[in-house]
């Protein structure tokens, strides 16, 4: 335990002194920098009453969460009896970690969801509220559902809210320090102190989004050791393991059953336990398989695909393979059997083709932010090399359009040879990217839609013989014609049967998106190479043509 204290003690001290030191070198350079007392006696007032809000919801937060919980998802107070009647051994680890880390017991919620789940809130350790949905228990075995337990009871004895909360806090600052020196460079007074302002302010927007990234980064590393810290309390790290597996099977069974996505597991995603986004590839291989193996197969991509590595940056959660490996070592020094053998998934992955994952990967990403990577080039050859007045907007629409249609050619190849697949194997494919998208044709039924919440969505639920997948569609006349489809057409093809066909992508969350779905004679066209052409072509033409009819700049 005193390892992994540690450990996450340095963890924490590296973000947080990382967020402190940014926030002090901004305030410094405003320090240094303002000559007039006025603004930067505003900046100190807005700095300070942004913590001091902070502050104020910080200590109400359980109560608002409590209100919201009640309203939302009919949130129940349990008495620690009532989790023993569903749970013995959950109860049990709950009064040991609660005697061993001399923590008030904290209050206990159930939601009568059929969706498992399970997350922590409040400001401090003796604030603390600990809900699951009524599906973890009905999901899981009950030394599974003690690991879960014992997971959220890690969160409050690391103190995470107060953590998150800080750091949180410390993000909010440099963009209020951003805002600052923006309005300050365009003001009047001393050019001199416009021009530092204004670089001032490109350092606060900076370190602003450096913030989220290591937000998003101490998050991630605070699920892996609130695993460790349940795989320590209850011994059992293998059965951690599997209640992640049977929790994203959970989430996949439920989507089969509800028309709309469900509001609880959209609205605590970044609360749970694990990422509902994700959980479509491990339920759907447990669903079919139900066996490691199986299981493992899918775990490939998270462990080995680049793609997998650049995706989670975005993420609060770690990749589900990537906790299971970590659980699996774990159980391995504690000398257990392994129930998921990641050893025999690492030696695979390790024979995969490496040119496949890496050969073009540097490339891909250029290609993925072709769109905002043709604007900056385009704008900057436009400034340098072409000779008009208004070189730089040819140049932005020229790069931008370029940027468009390149990344259409790779997004979506040609399809007319698609082969026929289902949605285990596609979620099995360790190469697959969220880029370079995958014709295929699947053969299954419209279960419902793939928003949450949204009466009038367009998007789609398929379901096949092994698994669930989101189809995306994409109407020739736009956000008004993905409406209308939705509102006039969607409630006809739910519950009907067809063929689809699309071009399949993976991300976090894997998805299609559709070109064509045919059922009973109906055909339903999708649009997604369309818009791509026409905005790509739009821009291409509109760097063309602004500069001859605008009028020349410099009389402006």
């Amino acid at each position: 335990m005193k390892g992994i204290g540690g450990s996450l003690a340095l963890a924490s001290l590296v973000t947080m002194g990382l967020l402190f030191g940014m926030v002090f070198v901004l305030l410094l350079g405003l320090v240094f920098i303002m000559e007039s007392e006025n603004p930067s006696f505003g900046l100190a007032i807005a700095v300070v009453l942004t913590i001091l809000f902070n502050a104020v919801v910080f200590f109400l937060s359980p109560f608002l969460m409590d209100l919201t919980q009640r309203w939302l998802y009919g949130t129940r107070w349990v008495s620690l009896a009532d989790i023993r009647r569903q749970s013995p051994e959950a109860a049990q680890v709950i009064e040991q970690v609660c005697r061993e880390h001399k923590l008030k017991q904290p209050r206990l919620g159930i939601i009568d969801d059929q969706n498992p789940t399970a997350f922590t809130y409040g400001s401090l350790p003796d604030t603390a509220r600990l809900v699951v949905s009524q599906g973890l228990f009905t999901y899981l075995e009950d030394e599974e559902v003690a690991t879960v337990y014992a997971h959220e009871l890690g969160h409050i004895v690391h103190w995470d809210f107060a953590l998150m909360t800080l750091a949180a806090t410390l993000v909010q600052v440099m963009y209020l320090i951003y805002v600052f020196g923006q309005r300050m460079s365009r003001g009047g007074g001393d050019n001199k102190a416009k021009d530092v302002a204004q670089s001032l302010a490109l350092a606060a927007y900076v370190f602003y989004i450096v913030g989220t990234y290591l937000i998003l980064y101490l998050s991630r590393t605070r699920e892996y050791f609130a695993d460790h810290f349940a795989a320590e309390s209850t011994g059992n790290p293998n059965a951690l393991s599997r209640a992640l597996v049977k929790i994203a099977y959970g989430i996949v069974e439920e989507g089969q059953r509800e028309k709309e996505p469900s509001r609880l597991m959209e609205g605590t995603r970044a609360l749970g336990i694990y990422d509902a986004k994700s959980a479509n590839s491990t339920g759907t291989a447990y669903r079919v398989a139900a066996s490691p193996e199986r299981v493992g197969r899918v775990f490939l991509w998270d462990l080995f695909n680049p793609w997998g590595w650049w995706m989670e940056l975005n993420s609060t959660h770690p990749l589900t393979g990537k906790r299971v490996r970590a659980l699996s070592t774990y159980a391995e020094q504690l000398g257990l059997t392994i129930e998921f053998d990641m050893g025999r998934v690492v030696q695979e992955g390790k024979r995969l083709s490496k040119h496949r994952l890496y050969g073009n990967f540097a490339l891909d990403i250029l290609l993925y932010t072709a769109e905002p990577l043709g604007l900056i080039v385009g704008l900057i050859v436009g400034l340098l090399l072409l000779p008009t007045d208004w070189g730089f907007l040819m140049g932005a629409f020229l790069g931008l359009g370029a940027g468009i249609l390149v990344k259409r050619s790779v997004m979506y190849p040609d399809f007319n040879r698609a082969p026929q697949s289902d949605v285990l194997t596609l979620m099995s494919d360790p190469y697959a990217s969220p880029l370079r998208g995958q014709p295929v044709k699947l053969d299954g039924k419209l279960i419902g839609r793939g928003q949450a919440g949204y009466s009038f969505g367009s998007d789609l639920k398929l379901q096949d013989k092994t698994g669930m997948l989101f189809l995306r569609y994409s109407s020739r006349f736009g956000p008004i014609g993905n409406f209308l489809f939705g509102a006039s057409q969607v409630k006809d093809l739910i519950n009907t049967s067809g063929s689809t066909l699309g071009w399949f992508r993976r991300g976090i969350a894997p998805w299609m998106d559709l070109i064509r779905y045919t059922s009973g004679g109906k055909t339903i066209n999708s649009y997604h190479r369309f818009w791509s052409l026409i905005l790509g072509v739009g821009c291409i033409l509109a760097g063309i043509i602004l500069p001859m009819v605008l009028p020349p700049f410099s009389s402006f």
